[in-house]
């Protein structure tokens, strides 16, 4: 496919000079209506062939636009931090949120490039890595974004003469390293593997644009147009979805459900119950303190009806951890920052390093709880949902986390006896908002999202565990009970 794009594309100074003035002030307009209005980010990545100008096309946007508004980020070798996490972590933290542009060098096409032409990973690896970033383009075009994909490109013949004239300038010559040669004499195995990389990832909603980098100004004028564009044909209304609309999934026909069948009988007297807390944190405390745990890292995730203790619940498991070694992240309604972003993007930013635990009360689910019965998204946003939510979780479980999921769950005669209880306690009436006694109008709207929540999130990698929860000593133990069993059976 490249031999297109080794025609020997030139603009003259010039028509250059003709045309940079009008499209630099178009581009500014359009990034400050892109500004005002903050209905979608800009995500640019730019890769490519060494030598080939991105950076000083990216040097060139920056001065173009307000450089104020553009975040720029480039990526190298992964930090201590960042091997710690999901191979994604790095790129979700640098996207820019909406209203503004981000421009990422190296991003996540990259690594899987590199690692196939060095032969760290065979083809199989190089399709998983692509088939991954597909999945996390789609969704990023679902949530809004609009994303433009530039490869810069040269010859062999052109790179090295490129690589030499650097190289010879004083004022260029420190741009020139040993990798950069290094990677020359791979150009063939460079040329093939990206080949297969950008035929493999440019979709209709984030195609790679293939611009010939020997010529400064045809390669300026290339990019710039592209930009101003997809920046107009968006701001202007254009589609954005990358994902069709899915039907609504229906109830069984018997009405029989996940959470039907719950056993909510089960008590535990209070001796019994110490014994069992004493038992069940020790196990827990040695397990996170074993050798083997250093190159893990512990997601919980708690969710439930109202009143179904988590609270109760997340203390007793961080009394059997080191403070030092674990954080508590309560979700509550995005705030401005995070609505700006998309959806995942606040709980990946707490993702645990290895060695560390992180407990959410409440978390991504929301999207298919909350979210879907308050109608606070659309109905394509919660259904497209489910699949987003088992690949965050499949590349959590991939880079050495343990994923445990509850669901605590009382009767709603339970519920509404706790209620009241919380209403004449000075202690405990704050915990009672109106918010509470409107989500118990809709118990059977909840109660629907929940069972279809668990039939399509609940994998062999990160289950569901559903804790009966009328007799909260019950509930404790058997949550700390099923830790112990999931991190002994990942040690």
């Amino acid at each position: 496919m490249f031999e297109s794009f080794e025609l020997g594309h030139r603009i003259s100074d010039r028509a250059y000079a003709a045309a940079e003035p009008k499209l630099r002030q178009e581009l500014l307009q359009a990034q400050y209506e892109l500004l005002e209005k903050k209905h979608f980010p800009v995500i640019i990545l730019i890769g490519g062939v060494d030598g080939a100008g991105k950076g000083e096309t990216v040097n060139i946007l920056n001065r173009w636009m307000d450089p104020r508004h553009i975040v720029t980020h480039a990526f190298g070798e992964m930090s201590d931090e960042e091997r710690e996490r999901p191979r994604m972590w790095r790129y979700w933290r640098a996207l820019p949120p909406k209203g503004r542009i981000g421009i990422l060098f190296g991003a996540w096409h990259t690594d899987p490039i590199v690692d196939r032409v060095m032969g760290r990973t065979g083809d199989a690896e190089l399709e998983l890595a692509l088939n991954e970033i597909v999945s996390f383009e789609r969704m990023m075009a679902d949530e809004g974004a609009l994303i433009l994909k530039f490869w810069f490109h040269l010859s062999k013949r052109v790179q090295k003469e490129r690589l030499r004239a650097l190289e010879a300038d004083p004022k260029t010559r420190w741009r020139v390293t040993d990798t950069d040669w290094k990677r020359f004499k791979l150009y063939d195995s460079f040329r093939a593997v990206s080949e297969t990389a950008l035929q493999e990832t440019s979709t209709g909603y984030a195609p790679w644009t293939v611009v010939e980098g020997t010529d400064p100004n045809y390669r300026y004028l290339a990019v710039g147009r592209a930009l101003l564009d997809a920046l107009r044909n968006r701001l202007a209304g254009g589609a954005q979805a990358a994902s069709r609309p899915a039907a609504l999934p229906e109830p069984a026909l018997d009405g029989r459900t996940v959470l039907s069948g719950v056993d909510y009988s089960h008590q535990l007297a209070h001796k019994p119950y110490n014994r069992a807390l004493e038992k069940y944190q020790g196990q827990l405390n040695l397990l996170s303190r074993k050798k083997a745990f250093r190159s893990r890292s512990l997601i919980i995730v708690f969710e439930g009806v109202d009143a179904a203790g988590k609270g109760s619940t997340i203390r007793r498991v961080s009394g059997a951890l080191d403070a030092r070694h674990y954080q508590i992240i309560p979700i509550a309604a995005p705030t401005e920052e995070e609505r700006a972003q998309p959806y995942l993007w606040r709980f990946w930013r707490h993702l645990p390093r290895t060695g560390r635990v992180t407990i959410f009360d409440r978390s991504w689910y929301g999207r298919v709880l909350v979210e879907r019965v308050e109608r606070f998204c659309s109905h394509q946003d919660w259904m497209r949902a489910y699949h987003e939510i088992n690949e965050f979780e499949e590349q959590l479980t991939e880079a050495g986390g343990v994923v445990v999921k509850f669901w605590l769950t009382v009767t709603k005669d339970e519920q509404l006896r706790r209620f009241r209880e919380r209403q004449k306690s000075p202690f405990k009436n704050f915990k009672l908002t109106p918010v509470d006694w409107r989500n118990r109008k809709k118990w059977n709207d909840y109660q629907r999202a929940v069972c279809e929540m668990i039939e399509r999130t609940s994998t062999a990698r990160a289950p569901w565990f559903v804790i009966p929860s009328n007799d909260k000593n019950y509930a404790r133990i058997e949550v700390l009970k099923t830790l112990c069993e999931r991190v002994a059976a990942a040690l």
